[in-house]
């Protein structure tokens, strides 16, 4: 028995909130922290409540991250006071571009404004998003950890009404266990969504709702991190390097950062964009060679690797951004993808846009509005400098398509002579045509890719890598990866592309077993750091990633 076809399921409890968020992340919880900071200066009841899939807040976050305080500043003008985690001011930019044996660096007056980092910070957005939550309780916002919004509800007029928590202690199988509880349906007047990138349930309402027509498609990246603790001797805090070019040949879009943060620890990490060609291609192959160029393994040599993980970045940027308000809610943060793919920030456009979301439903409560569209909230991102810096970097991932040169020198065109020159929108546009699994090409036009097998020293396995992620799931639940037809990924995915998801998957959730007429794919749920790659990457679109069980996945202590 499939729970789900049951009809004698009990009724789901209900609760009400005027506005409810899914998500405490970066932008879910500056959304619920500016909405009861105006709700106090105006003297008004508001209830808000925000669900998070994690285990705690912060427990799925990963990040770089270098974070522009902005936005941050504005929700709260004494963050210094109240001991936000931003502890480490940058203080120096290095941008390298290697091939495989050298390196040369960029000289700092011919650096774009993007990569330049003075009055920003390095941090850890676990710890940032720890304390935020902190000051959302403070101020009564109700946050639920370990709760996964697993279906959107809809009133009879067709608006968004809130949302539905998953059912918990379901067998594998389908059936109710022993410890069967329905899941909760929470009602609000507005309904936030702030899922981070590639949200599971945003999907279903951009589809729903037709969000991104006339939008360029949307395109990803996969970036994939590591946390050290190195040499003393090596650490210089507040350094900031950025690269490019090797390993990643000159058509395939991405880089590297390397940040040296406080206490001794530097955070490593690689994004690919997913619009790569080659199936033979493996994201985390590719990082670990990165690490073993000499003007990067010389940071790390005499260190200890001390945490993984990874995450997909919405990196379409401003031309691929959909319509962020629907009746009865909106996107916030990288779930509508405001990220500035070339500055390789997006906690201060996720603090904005969920204070500038949070603004428009308060204004719209007051005035007892309820499950409309909150215009105000895009009117007010038009009118931001949130809209003018997406602006200027809206042509940035569309010039990768054309090599890695040609990219280079249209960047800095566009990002250093001509704000010299009085303009910041380049006046050409740049569109993208396809989405990112489109661009997948058969295994039979591209060379198999051998990778070095790695020391265990300064380059790694997957499994030993996500056992650093503290990832954990209940093994006896439905898997949370499904397949819209099961017989695919052998059929297409492994005859026309090699079985590319065993490569693109950074933590050894995919592998194809048996021989012959006997080959299936093998998932292994248990293993999912939650990075949504295989929802994005997969040739054939069959892979839909929903949510698990509340409380499952990563538990990030600091990334």
């Amino acid at each position: 028995m499939n729970i789900e076809a049951s009809s004698t399921l009990p009724p789901r409890e209900a609760m009400e909130f005027d506005v409810v968020i899914v998500g405490a992340g970066p932008a879910g919880l500056a959304t619920a922290i500016r909405l009861r900071q105006l709700a106090v200066e105006k003297g008004q009841e508001l209830s808000v409540c925000v669900l998070e899939k994690g285990s705690e807040p912060g427990a799925h976050i990963l990040s770089g991250a270098v974070m522009d305080p902005r936005a941050l500043s504005e929700l709260f003008p004494d963050w210094q006071a109240k001991g936000a985690p931003l502890k480490q001011a940058v203080t120096r930019d290095e941008f390298l571009f290697l091939d495989e044996k050298s390196a040369k660096a960029t000289p700092n007056w011919l650096l774009p404004g993007c990569f330049q980092n003075h009055g920003n910070y390095i941090v850890s957005l676990g710890e940032v998003t720890r304390w935020l939550a902190q000051q959302a309780e403070t101020l009564e916002v109700a946050i639920f950890p370990g709760f996964a919004a697993a279906e959107v509800l809809y009133d009879d007029a067709g608006a968004v009404m809130g949302v539905a928590t998953g059912d918990m202690g379901i067998h594998k199988d389908g059936t109710p266990g022993p410890n069967y509880e329905r899941g909760m349906e929470l009602h609000a007047r507005y309904t936030i969504f702030a899922e981070g990138s590639r949200g599971h349930l945003g999907r279903q309402l951009i589809s729903r709702f037709k969000l991104d027509e006339g939008k360029d498609p949307q395109s990803y990246g996969i970036g994939i991190k590591e946390l050290w603790q190195i040499d003393p001797a090596r650490h210089e805090p507040g350094l900031v390097v950025h690269a490019a070019g090797w390993p990643l040949d000159d058509d395939t879009y991405g880089g590297a950062f390397l940040y040296h943060a406080d206490g001794g620890k530097v955070s490593i990490g690689y994004v690919v964009g997913l619009d790569y060609r080659n199936p033979w291609l493996s994201p985390f192959e590719e990082f670990q060679r990165f690490k073993t160029h000499p003007a990067i393994r010389k940071h790390l040599e005499g260190g200890k690797r001390i945490a993984y993980g990874a995450r997909a970045i919405t990196a379409g940027g401003i031309l691929a951004l959909p319509k962020t308000v629907f009746p009865g809610g909106a996107l916030v943060g990288c779930e509508a993808g405001y990220l500035n793919v070339s500055r390789i920030k997006g906690s201060h456009a996720a603090i904005k846009t969920g204070m500038l979301a949070a603004e428009a439903a308060f204004e719209a409560l007051a005035t007892g509005r309820s499950r409309d569209e909150l215009t105000a909230y895009p009117q007010a991102f038009e009118a931001s400098w949130l809209k003018a810096e997406l602006l200027q970097s809206k042509n940035f991932k569309q010039w990768f398509k054309k090599g890695r040169t040609l990219a280079t020198l249209m960047t800095g065109i566009e990002q250093w002579l001509l704000p010299r020159l009085g303009l910041r929108n380049a006046p050409w546009t740049l569109h993208r045509a396809k989405a990112d699994h489109e661009c997948l090409e058969p295994a039979c036009r591209h060379t198999k890719i051998d990778y070095p097998k790695p020391d265990n020293v300064l380059t790694f396995d997957r499994l030993s890598s996500v056992f650093l992620s503290s990832t954990n799931h209940e093994e006896d639940q439905p898997s949370h990866l499904t397949l819209k037809d099961p017989t695919v990924p052998v059929r297409i995915n492994l005859a026309e592309y090699a079985g590319p998801e065993a490569r693109y998957c950074p933590a050894g959730v995919y592998e194809f077993v048996g021989e012959g007429s006997d080959t299936r794919l093998q998932i292994n749920a248990q293993n999912c750091v939650h990075c949504k790659t295989c929802d994005i990457k997969d040739p054939t679109q069959n892979i839909v990633w929903v949510t698990p069980q509340g409380g499952g996945g990563p538990n990030y202590p600091a990334m």
